[in-house]
């Protein structure tokens, strides 16, 4: 099979690493791909965002599957496109894919459908939004952007004095456009969080190992969002709180969006906060997680692309249930001084010849590049993602975090407790 991975982050690296490992994978490709992917693909400098493109490109490849990575062209579309030209294509499609591009869809659908989650409130008006808040009982509130903000766009209020700041940058300032044109607010919830990935084809759900991502920048789970920090996986569920996942959760989700006439095709996200009332579904992402998938790669033992295509095709029932390796996964994420704020890019990166990878530890290429030289510099906030295996989350971590000492660039920071409190 010729395939095409859509992307250039981690996420996309870990992707392409596994699906070259498939013995029907005859060619890959990645679009735009990054430095770490020419290792194990060939990159087309084709952009996310130019689906007619990207079509174009797949007709002339004769590619059997093209697999999308961001939210980005699967909120846009780019499914729908696909199925035009009668071109395979792994993914949701735009009306599906709203689960993630809106919040405020997310939180109704929820609703709906009896779906547990938090109470919400929604607001377009800055004057509107204030007088809410004016009008509530002082505590924690999430402030969320509705639409698309690269992970950034949830606020996690202790006050409102922070909320109000959180609806300013959103609603008057702009910080995040369009996407931030609406507000959610959303009840604070306590407990743990954990990812649960499952694939499915709107009538077959096959769900993925769980994982813990760690969010906030700093440790102890300081300072604000990011798109991720690092992950863990797997997270011990005892049997009763997995029954509900699936029971309360994950099944009415897929057959809700069927009764919308919404099927779902690809992989639905639920990120989850284990509360003592039981799970709680606090968003949903269409694609997968980023880091989440680095180490949910390394513990795959099945074939990845046999997978995608049944579920692509409707057919993921005649397919077996994956194997996952039994150990634990960590991976860590490495990035640019600033981040999740302004950071610069250009920093040349020294120390990934120094370690030595194979199938339990790989360093996955996110926002990085290659100057006319050859060198390799930062290029974007999270750089790299360094994943490992071990025996038990100590021996991961401890895998991982000598392999991040041998790396080196002007402002690299990450966090040093990912998967500590396991």
């Amino acid at each position: 099979m010729n395939v095409l991975v859509v992307g250039q982050g981690g996420r996309e690296h870990a992707l392409c690493w596994k699906l070259r490992q498939s013995p029907l994978c005859k060619r890959l490709f990645c679009a735009p791909g990054n430095p770490g992917t020419a290792m194990v693909a060939d990159n087309v400098d084709i952009g996310v965002e130019d689906i007619a493109g990207l079509v174009r490109f797949a007709i002339q490849e004769k590619i059997d599957l093209t697999v999308v990575g961001p939210e980005g062209p699967l909120c846009a579309g780019i499914v729908d496109e696909f199925q035009k030209h009668k071109l395979l294509c792994f993914g949701p499609n735009k009306a599906a894919a709203e689960i993630e591009g809106s919040k405020v869809f997310a939180r109704e659908l929820c609703r709906r459908h009896r779906i547990p989650g938090p109470s919400f409130w929604v607001y377009d008006e800055l004057m509107i939004a204030r007088s809410f808040l004016a009008n509530r009982p002082d505590g924690p509130l999430v402030v969320k952007a509705s639409g698309l903000a690269a992970g950034k766009g949830v606020t996690v209020c202790k006050n409102n004095e922070e909320a109000q700041v959180a609806i300013t940058e959103c609603l008057e300032k702009r910080r995040f456009g369009e996407a931030g044109g609406t507000v959610v607010f959303e009840e604070f919830l306590e407990g743990h969080e954990i990812s649960l990935i499952t694939l499915t084809d709107g009538r077959t759900i096959v769900p993925f190992e769980p994982a813990r991502d760690h969010k906030a920048v700093f440790d102890g789970d300081k300072g604000p969002n990011t798109g991720g920090m690092g992950v863990i996986t797997p997270v011990p569920i005892l049997p009763r709180l997995a029954v509900q996942i699936e029971s309360q959760i994950i099944c009415p989700t897929v057959h809700a969006m069927n009764r919308e006439n919404r099927r779902y095709h690809g992989f639905l996200y639920a990120g989850l906060m284990m509360t003592p009332q039981g799970p709680r579904v606090l968003e949903y992402n269409c694609r997968l997680g980023d880091p989440e998938t680095q180490p949910l790669m390394m513990r795959l033992q099945s074939d990845l692309l046999p997978l995608l295509l049944a579920a692509t095709e409707g057919k993921l029932e005649t397919m077996e249930a994956p194997v996952w390796d039994k150990r634990v996964a960590v991976c860590v994420v490495v990035a640019s001084g600033g981040y999740p704020g302004e950071f610069k890019k250009g920093a040349p990166i020294f120390g990934l010849d120094r370690i030595v990878m194979g199938p339990d530890l790989q360093v996955f290429h996110a926002g990085t590049a290659k100057r006319l030289g050859g060198d390799l510099v930062t290029d974007g906030g999270r750089v790299l993602g360094v994943t490992a295996l071990g025996d038990d989350a100590e021996a991961a971590r401890a895998r991982a975090y000598a392999a991040i000492k041998q790396i080196e660039f002007i402002g690299m920071h990450y966090r040093t407790d990912i998967g500590a409190k396991a």
